[in-house]
């Protein structure tokens, strides 16, 4: 992991400074899940690779497509 440049942390925290606790602990929350190291190897994955069948690969992309349109203006 790389240390952030010292004026961006600065900024951060000042920036931190001017808005509600609620926001700040969402902001905390972010933070810790880029910090974490997620997901596998594709090397580990190839042992499954082709076991979905397409319906059901079809279906999940009609879901994702319907599900990821939509905009919710009231989240931040």
């Amino acid at each position: 992991m790389q240390m952030a440049n010292s004026s961006i942390k600065v900024e951060i925290v000042e920036q931190l400074e001017h808005i509600p606790s609620e926001h700040q602990r969402r902001v905390l929350n972010f933070v810790r899940r880029l910090s974490r190291q997620k997901g596998v190897p594709g090397k580990q994955l190839l042992p499954v690779a082709g076991t979905i069948n397409s319906d059901d690969l079809h279906a999940m992309s009609d879901a994702i497509e319907a599900e990821c349109e939509r905009v919710d203006v009231n989240d931040w």
